[in-house]
């Protein structure tokens, strides 16, 4: 019964990232190669926690509030007619940029850069925006930055240090700097000032549109109670500033019942297999206790095996 429920929850989350190729496909083609950041990372340990979930809505909902910036969104994606498409696309450039080897990152970046291109228009208060701005990049990498840092604090299976979470925040720079964004904070603090008070943020359409579709996803009964649940524990840690602008507040119980359910994740999941598989292709000790999924590739060569 309790294996049943696992293999339940497991499947019912990863259905919802299955909808693009895997980025990892290839990655044991780079052997030793460690990407962007490497076993010794603090980005390692923190993307690979369940605690994301929580953080990946909550920086959809803080990127909403930036006129410019939701504005793109709303003129030139698909979200409305393909909403899973659009989750797994963006969960495959975070997984590459985290984990991937080098050419595995540089192929996502690509990806995203010729995505970004043709992106620009004006927004509903007439001011001109473009994907390839600094400023609006640097609006959605940092509020996705602090989204995974607070996420983590506040549900995470190990809370970091305040030194740790600085180097997440520094770690994440480099990824910032790939797509052209600035400013890009260095401390866990500077950044979550720079969210919090940032001065361009306001009402919209777009982002009443955006907040209207997050907060009431086209998802089946049983994954839709779920997400209400993590889309709640993501309130529950937002800036109230930002909270007043987009004009709803956590329900009672948010974080304690977000809480609940990032440790049923943490029970069914474990850590990510995305992590696993970057710790094999670097040759890393792999601590096999924390992760309960299978790799995606049944392939996987035996390191103890000297001619593998």
């Amino acid at each position: 019964m309790i294996d049943a429920w696992r293999r339940k929850i497991v499947a019912s989350t990863t259905a919802l990232f299955a909808h693009s190729a895997d980025p990892l496909a290839k990655t044991l083609d780079y052997p030793g190669d460690p990407g962007l950041f490497g076993p010794g990372s603090v980005t390692w340990k923190v993307m690979g926690d369940a605690a994301t979930f929580v953080g990946g809505i909550r920086a959809l909902m803080i990127q909403s509030t930036h006129p410019e910036v939701v504005a793109g969104v709303r003129d030139h994606s698909s979200y409305r007619q393909d909403p899973l498409g659009r989750l797994s696309r963006t969960a495959s450039y975070v997984t590459a940029t985290s984990y991937g080897a080098m050419p595995e990152v540089e192929a996502a970046v690509s990806v995203v850069r010729r995505a970004h291109a043709p992106v620009r228009g004006r927004s509903h208060r007439n001011e001109p925006y473009s994907a390839t701005d600094p400023h609006l990049a640097a609006w959605v990498h940092n509020s996705l930055t602090d989204s995974f840092l607070a996420a983590n604090q506040a549900y995470g299976r190990e809370r970091l240090s305040p030194r740790e979470a600085d180097r997440f925040v520094a770690e994440q720079a480099e990824v910032g700097r790939l797509l052209d964004a600035d400013p890009l904070p260095r401390t866990a603090h500077e950044l979550a000032s720079w969210v919090a008070e940032h001065p361009d943020v306001g009402g919209s359409p777009g982002m009443n549109e955006t907040m209207e579709f997050l907060r009431r996803p086209p998802l089946t009964p049983p994954i839709r109670l779920g997400y209400a649940v993590l889309s709640e524990a993501a309130l529950a840690i937002t800036p109230k500033r930002l909270l007043d602008l987009m004009g709803v507040e956590p329900r009672w119980g948010a974080y304690r019942f977000g809480s609940i359910t990032v440790n049923a994740l943490h029970w069914a999941l474990g850590a990510s297999p995305r992590w696993r598989i970057a710790l094999v292709r670097c040759g890393a000790e792999v601590p096999e206790e924390i992760f309960k999924q299978k790799v995606p590739f049944e392939d996987l060569p035996d390191r103890s095996d000297p001619a593998s």
